[in-house]
């Protein structure tokens, strides 16, 4: 695959993911936002909790899952990424959770599986 194809991927996987997140009752707060580490794929607010939610997608899991490319090194820059939005946008000490939605588009119909609490700032 390209790494146009896979951008439209990473984007067509997002906009599931959201709705499919909102169905399962997050309510979005911001998206893509940008850091000097990096970017933030979404944050919502779920179960009372401040959720940092890193969408991985494939098509097909030839390379492995979707879920299974978030390694140490990436962990520690979502963590990075959540310090710094954490002290940009200061709340009265939220309660933080990370999620991993990983979405697979090897079959007809896309397949979400959704990891709540995948890690957390203590790592």
């Amino acid at each position: 695959m390209t790494k146009a194809s896979n951008q439209t991927i990473g984007r067509r996987g997002e906009q599931l993911g959201e709705n499919y997140l909102k169905s399962r009752g997050y309510q979005i707060l911001e998206r893509n936002v940008r850091s000097p580490f990096g970017e933030i794929d979404l944050i919502a607010r779920h179960a009372g909790l401040l959720v940092f939610i890193e969408i991985k997608t494939r098509h097909g899991n030839r390379f492995g899952f979707p879920e299974e490319s978030v390694n140490r090194r990436k962990k520690d820059r979502l963590i990075r990424l959540a310090s710094w939005y954490l002290t940009q946008y200061p709340k009265s000490n939220p309660q933080v959770r990370f999620d991993i939605l990983a979405i697979d588009f090897g079959e007809a119909n896309p397949s979400f599986r959704l990891i709540q609490d995948a890690f957390d700032l203590s790592r």
